[in-house]
């Protein structure tokens, strides 16, 4: 992707994630009259960039949201 991935958004409900322009999600500019792309955090957990073979580089000391410092 020509953006960097986001692992955590904040409110990852607000933005269609189907594309590079990541859209409001009342306002999708790709025209495929589909619905909002769900985050994969959203249908998969805060963990979901471990598993499978995502193409992203997480750094190894990537924090999960609600963990200590």
């Amino acid at each position: 992707m020509a953006k960097k991935f986001p692992l955590h958004p904040k409110h990852p409900e607000r933005i269609c994630w189907g594309c590079d322009k990541y859209c409001p999600s009342d306002s999708l500019a790709c025209g495929n009259g589909s619905g909002r792309t769900l985050h994969p955090a959203e249908m998969l957990g805060d963990d979901w960039y471990e598993y499978g073979d995502w193409g992203l580089d997480v750094p190894d000391d990537s924090k999960k949201p609600g963990a200590s410092a």
